[in-house]
């Protein structure tokens, strides 16, 4: 398999994370969306990472990545199956799964990654230049908001969506930890939420995130620390 995917993109984070929970191999291949390959165009004519290459089949976006994979290898793993199997704790995995890879995304990490990362790589015309401060200034205002709520979920469950690690971690964490690379996530602010992260980034599928770095641009000293 390849996944077509791009540089601190919180989506393509998110995928990665999964193909390593269940142990399935894809080779990585760096993708600018702003570019508009035509190539790429031919594999998801919405233009976005991530996508899924399987043999001949082109699996696009995040969540019908999940799916696609769930189906495929979930009930090979036992345990560690990532989508629960009654309906009402699909539900509730799929319901924050779409928070954070699509509110969280819209509301905080796209902003950050824009801003901070994508745009130091895009020509004007592509929509390149300076970091645009009050877009910035808003993702940090609205992720306070969302780690409460995030909060919430840790303190009231085991984990995100129940009793089981699921999707709805990992696309937490992959969201989370684009912004945690430049200490945008107040974690002073949520003790519940803080050590829910530290036990999703404590894994071993994480580690591969944790080494990544943006050249010219450290991460801040906390990010790969566990015990932050």
């Amino acid at each position: 398999m390849q996944l077509y995917h791009q540089f601190f993109c919180p989506h393509s984070r998110f995928v990665r994370l999964v193909l390593d929970e269940y142990g399935t191999d894809a080779s990585l291949v760096e993708e600018h969306e702003w570019k508009r390959r035509p190539e790429f165009l031919a594999l998801n004519p919405a233009g976005r990472v991530p996508v899924l290459v399987d043999g001949a089949l082109n699996v696009p976006g995040a969540n019908v990545i999940a799916e696609y994979l769930d189906e495929s290898y979930g009930s090979q793993v036992g345990d560690k199956r990532l989508m629960p199997t009654a309906s009402g704790e699909r539900v509730e995995v799929r319901r924050l799964m779409s928070w954070f890879n699509a509110k969280f995304f819209s509301e905080v990490s796209e902003l950050i990654a824009r801003e901070k990362i994508w745009k130091r790589y895009m020509r004007a015309e592509e929509g390149g230049g300076p970091p645009d401060s009050f877009a910035i200034r808003a993702a940090r205002a609205n992720i306070a908001e969302h780690l409460r709520y995030l909060g919430w979920l840790a303190k009231t469950r085991k984990w995100l969506a129940g009793e089981k690690l699921s999707y709805a971690d990992l696309a937490a964490a992959a969201h989370l930890s684009t912004c945690d690379y430049f200490g945008d996530v107040p974690w002073q602010e949520d003790e519940n939420a803080k050590n829910w992260y530290a036990r999703v980034k404590s894994r071993p599928s994480f580690r591969m995130l944790l080494a990544e770095t943006i050249p010219g641009l450290p991460a801040v000293s906390a990010y790969a620390d566990l015990d932050f």
